[in-house]
Order: C-alpha cells, then structure tokens, then sequence
C-alpha cells in the first residue's frame, strides 16, 4: 500500500514536500517513483530512484525537484522547488518490484501564477 500527502495550493515560486509512505517488507527492494498527471494529459515519470540510489528526472524538473528515500522509514520524498504553474498536476507515488507495479491514490498539486 502507498499513501502520499502533502500536496496543497501553492503560489508559484513556492516550494513543496510530497510523502509517499509504503508498506511492505521488501520495500528497500523497490524502485520508487513519482509521476503526475494534469488534466487531459497523460500520467508522466516525473522522478525515481532505485534501490541502489540511481536517480532519473524529467527533463522539465531538473534543477527544481529532488527525490529521496528513506529506508528505514518506509518512504520516499519529492522535494518541489521554485514551483510552476505548469507543475500543476496530480501526484502519484510508485513503486516497482519484479515487473509490477504498485500506485498510491494521488495527492494535488496547484501551482497559481
């Protein structure tokens, strides 16, 4: 199960921290993930990071957004810096584990200019 939190209403310029909380034992196993998904748009891989603390981001977050995990807490993190308009978007914390993958709810971001 993945739960996330923190995502509010935001002025542009802001900065955010999105929680996703996952349970399960082989968690530090996990390749974690964030994605979002803007209205009428496509779900899109935002950031992940494996097990071992490669890291990927989308070109449009470079520079602003950080990913992390905790293992010991069973979490992973996306700091959002210098927010944009454009970043508004639901975000879905993700995991994946031997080829399946799991979802969490969702949390909204807005981002107003």
């Amino acid at each position: 199960q993945l739960v996330e939190s923190g995502g509010k209403l935001m002025q542009a310029g802001g900065s955010l921290r999105l929680s996703c909380a996952v349970s399960g034992r082989t968690y530090s196993r996990y390749v974690m993930g964030w994605f979002h998904q803007a209205p009428g748009k496509e779900r899109e891989l935002v950031a992940d990071i494996t097990r071992g603390g490669t890291i990927y981001y989308v070109d449009s977050v470079k520079g602003r957004f950080t990913i992390s995990r905790d293992n010991a807490k069973n979490t992973v993190y996306l700091q959002m810096n210098s927010l944009k308009p454009e970043d508004t978007a639901v975000y879905y914390c993700n995991a994946l584990f031997l080829g399946q993958n799991y979802w969490g709810q969702g949390t909204q971001v807005t981002v107003s200019s």
